[in-house]
């Protein structure tokens, strides 16, 4: 209540500047200067939260068809492939060395849904390729590796009751998503670095994690609705 009584004041005070109708971008402008910067990167996130995709809800549901799955399975597991990368450029080489390990899990769970090997789709490839450019530079790593962590436990909570209660899969198969349910702790390790940032790699980071929001969210509907 108290945050949202002073936006109150202070979009008021802005339309008695510029007028009773205010610009929207000022507006924006206004609203984005008493953010944090960790507020800032979580609005984007969440206007791409991958729990509300339908993909991700059908998973939950089990009304996912099992070939999605499968799909799923292949494309994605380039995409966690590229994320040890990420770790290593920003200095995380233990953090990078425990990501290389998850996607060995990964490819237990590709196996454990008899996942064959295929050609990427394009949307898919997209999300590698954008991903290994953005894990490549510090402060775009941070940005991207945030938009996929801070969304990791709750997608891997979704996901692994999903498994659980509607598809036949191993419990090796489901490890992956279980190691991940409660790991809040690299989001917390990203937050506390995007904050020593400068203004001009924030913005950086900023971009990155929209680019990479954006990227998984795409690479769903890719997935999801193909024919």
């Amino acid at each position: 209540m108290v945050e949202g009584a002073r936006l109150e004041i202070a979009y008021s005070s802005l339309r008695r500047v510029v007028g009773s109708n205010p610009t929207r971008s000022a507006i924006e402008f206004t609203k984005e200067k008493m953010m944090s910067r960790i507020e800032e990167l979580r609005e984007i996130i969440d206007r791409y939260d991958l729990n509300k995709h339908p993909f991700y809800q059908d998973w939950r549901m089990g009304t996912l068809p099992v070939e999605k799955l499968k799909r799923y399975a292949n494309d994605y597991g380039h995409f966690v492939a590229t994320i040890p990368a990420g770790w290593e450029t920003i200095g995380e080489s233990e953090i990078a060395a425990e990501e290389r390990v998850h996607h060995d899990l990964w490819c237990v769970f590709q196996k454990a849904i008899e996942s064959d090997s295929t050609e990427l789709l394009p949307q898919s490839k997209n999300l590698r390729d954008a991903s290994a450019t953005l894990y490549s530079t510090a402060p775009e790593a941070l940005g991207a590796l945030y938009a996929f962590e801070f969304q990791q436990p709750k997608t891997a909570t979704s996901k692994f009751d999903g498994l659980r209660e509607h598809y036949t899969v191993s419990d090796e198969g489901q490890e992956y998503f279980k190691v991940h349910m409660d790991d809040w702790s690299e989001p917390e390790l990203l937050e506390k670095r995007i904050e020593k940032l400068s203004e001009s790699d924030f913005a950086r980071a900023k971009t990155a994690c929209a680019v990479a929001a954006s990227s998984m969210w795409l690479a769903l509907d890719g997935i999801y609705y193909e024919n």
